[in-house]
């Protein structure tokens, strides 16, 4: 019997009446003849409500405490769908992270995963039961209770798929696969049937919100093969898998946004060796993550620096700017936080020109003026106006006819590109 290893998200466990409905599904694969390892998030809204907790207790809360308040939400899920399987007459036993032996480092909140011991696991497996884990946690060295961070379960599953090297690693979640873009905005959004680890993996660092990016990195790694489906349908999700050729006949495959960056720039700065790394240094020594960065040189010796942090980040981040600007001499820092960033996907973009020519010239055929650029081999980024984002949306989708299936020929994504 092969191992298929399956997560439910916090919509998929939201109640008692659902978490009925996922053993139901998980009886129905275990019936299929697979020895099965559930992973299961906190019910919808519980983290939320923990933290929340944490905050009434203490208003700057440790983050070890929290990790072990928001790791019971957890904890509640994977033993009720143990219940609710032994109910169903299947011989089932829910695990903690610290019971798998997921070991990580110790950065609570946002801790990585190290290596999996897994020797209880594989035991109850061969024992015959359903595993029922919880997500989201693992522990340190020292035997600290630790979170993975938001997302978190997804990665708890990718790597025990990975560990046990299970056939197949099913995330289920309330949409019924990955869309070429969020439907909310455009209605025209497609279920993409099969998608690479490199373009999934974009696709999360961009916005998408379908898979932790954290995870799909781990299956890339590890080549886990995912299956992103509804809990609340039957119907086949999509598959994020390696890279074949007939991908590489789309050019664009998906596009997302991001609406949670802030921009910084530092007018009049020296333009001379060591001054990027004296305005930057000092902000990774406080965390910060500096995404899109753009420099304009003048004739001047002076040079104007942008970057975007996120907006969680922008007042501290404007603290250290502003006080190593001061001592550069810049004439001035300025923020803006009205932005957001909107990228277009595809591996098919290695092998096809004029896919720039093609995005700037559907933004500029609406008016929209575009701020910052970054490029890498299958993305390209803008930084445009907030207002203009769902426009924007909508404009690349069609302009990139992602609303139309792929034909055999490649798909229609790829026709045109010869004449730009």
């Amino acid at each position: 019997m092969g191992i298929i290893v399956q997560k439910f998200g916090g919509t998929s466990v939201a109640d008692l009446e659902r978490i009925r409905r996922v053993a139901k599904r998980v009886a129905l694969t275990r019936d299929q003849g697979h020895r099965v390892v559930v992973v299961v998030s906190a019910m919808a809204g519980e983290t939320d409500r923990l933290l929340a907790l944490a905050r009434e207790a203490c208003p700057e809360p440790s983050r070890r405490e929290t990790d072990v308040l928001v790791s019971t939400g957890e904890q509640v899920t994977s033993a009720l769908l143990a219940l609710c399987l032994q109910g169903m007459g299947y011989p089932a036993v829910s695990l903690l992270g610290h019971q798998v032996q997921i070991y990580t480092d110790n950065r609570y909140s946002s801790a990585h995963i190290q290596a999996v011991a897994g020797d209880r696991l594989r035991k109850e497996l061969d024992q015959g039961k359903i595993v029922v884990v919880a997500g989201f946690q693992g522990m340190d060295r020292e035997g600290n209770i630790t979170t993975l961070g938001r997302g978190g379960s997804d990665l708890t599953a990718v790597a025990l798929a990975a560990y046990l090297e299970a056939d197949l690693c099913e995330i289920y979640t309330d949409v019924e696969g990955v869309y070429t873009t969020d439907p909310g905005i455009c209605p025209d959004a497609r279920k993409i049937d099969r998608i690479s680890y490199e373009e999934m993996l974009e696709m999360a660092s961009q916005g998408a919100k379908v898979l932790q990016t954290r995870s799909v990195e781990f299956a890339m790694k590890y080549n886990v093969p995912i299956h992103v489906r509804s809990s609340f349908s039957d119907e086949e999700g999509t598959m994020v898998v390696p890279e074949d050729q007939e991908m590489e006949r789309v050019v664009v495959s998906g596009i997302a946004f991001r609406t949670d960056e802030g921009k910084i720039t530092i007018k009049k700065v020296p333009d001379r060796p060591g001054v990027a790394a004296r305005i930057f240094g000092p902000l990774a020594d406080e965390g910060i993550n500096v995404d899109i960065i753009v420099q304009n040189v003048s004739e001047d010796g002076l040079a104007d620096m942008t970057f975007t942090v996120p907006k969680g980040e922008m007042k501290r981040a404007m603290e250290r700017v502003e006080q190593v600007a001061k001592e550069l001499g810049a004439r001035e820092v300025t923020w803006d936080d009205q932005i957001a960033k909107v990228s277009i996907i595809g591996v098919g973009m290695r092998t096809h020109a004029g896919v720039a020519s093609r995005m700037f010239s559907a933004l500029a055929s609406e008016g929209i003026n575009i701020q910052m650029i970054s490029t890498s081999e299958i993305k390209i980024s803008c930084v445009i106006e907030s207002k203009y984002l769902e426009l924007a949306v909508r404009v690349l989708h069609k302009a990139f006819r992602l609303g139309e299936p792929p034909s055999q020929e490649g798909g229609e994504a790829s026709r045109g590109e010869g004449d730009e």
